[in-house]
């Protein structure tokens, strides 16, 4: 009798093993499933990131991204903040820092860097910067992170010289010398390739320009290239500061640097968004 309960109880804790051994499987399975990643984005940025979304470099990574889309960059960043999104995918550098400045209760946290896309300068008129005569009128920016990048550029190209505290918010109050008296016009900068025959001189940005038939590299009298001069306007991926040492998040940047699709981005945009492949630093 005593032998037959030691059977009875054995196999009711060989069950319950059983049981609880499934249970834990279960859940790691279903641990091992990735979240969602919800990455925000517009414009040319948007397209990318719904080819990453789809590619089989995004499934080999254990990546599950949904793309959703907002046109506005400071809804876009407050969405991020707010956990509507996870991760952006639209802003450079300055205009991030710019943000984090203005908004020090919901600031923002960079991930990495993907991408320069080369700001122009454009004219039908002349053909390179030292034709540029006294007096010329130029159309730049009307927004703040623009306003201030069009301007660095046209100090790089040697036409005026900006205040030594020129920054991201800076604007055309802040040029210490401008030798050739230029005058300047603020546009609605998406605008721009539609005003080139009214306007000697504009620029433009190069999302603008292609949407406008443009090319950066060889339609520009001058244009922007990588290096410390232009570091501030290198894109960036980011997302909320609470979340900046979320790793599955932080595999986006590796994914977006994957070879396969640095292939298709410069084959759909001819070239012209620059991958900038560095370590935050770089940047500070």
């Amino acid at each position: 009798m005593k032998k037959k309960w030691h059977k009875i109880f054995g196999a009711i804790l060989l069950g319950l093993s059983v049981f609880l051994l499934a249970g834990c499987g279960n859940n790691a399975s279903a641990s091992s499933e990735s979240k969602t990643i919800t990455v925000g984005s517009q414009g040319s940025d948007l397209e990318i990131w719904q080819h990453i979304a789809k590619s089989s470099q995004a499934k080999e990574a254990g990546l599950n991204i949904k793309v959703k889309e907002i046109t506005d960059g400071t809804q876009l960043n407050k969405a991020t903040t707010e956990g509507q999104v996870d991760v952006n995918a639209f802003q450079s550098w300055s205009y991030y820092l710019a943000y984090n400045k203005q908004n020090p209760n919901g600031k923002l946290a960079a991930l990495g860097t993907t991408y320069l896309e080369p700001l122009g300068i454009y004219s039908n008129k002349y053909k390179k910067v030292s034709d540029i005569p006294d007096g010329t009128t130029i159309a730049i920016a009307n927004n703040p992170a623009n306003t201030s990048r069009d301007l660095l550029l046209l100090q790089k190209a040697g036409l005026i010289t900006l205040d030594k505290g020129f920054d991201a918010l800076s604007n055309t109050k802040d040029i210490k010398s401008n030798p050739k008296n230029l005058k300047f016009k603020e546009i609605d900068d998406t605008t721009g390739p539609r005003v080139l025959n009214d306007v000697d001189v504009v620029l433009i940005s190069n999302t603008v320009a292609l949407d406008g038939g443009l090319h950066v590299l060889t339609d520009s009298i001058y244009h922007e290239n990588v290096d410390q001069s232009t570091k501030d306007n290198v894109n960036i991926l980011a997302t909320a500061a609470k979340n900046k040492n979320n790793k599955q998040y932080k595999k986006l940047v590796k994914l977006y640097h994957n070879k396969t699709i640095q292939k298709y981005i410069n084959k759909k945009y001819y070239g012209t968004k620059i991958e900038v492949n560095k370590p935050l630093s770089y940047l500070k």
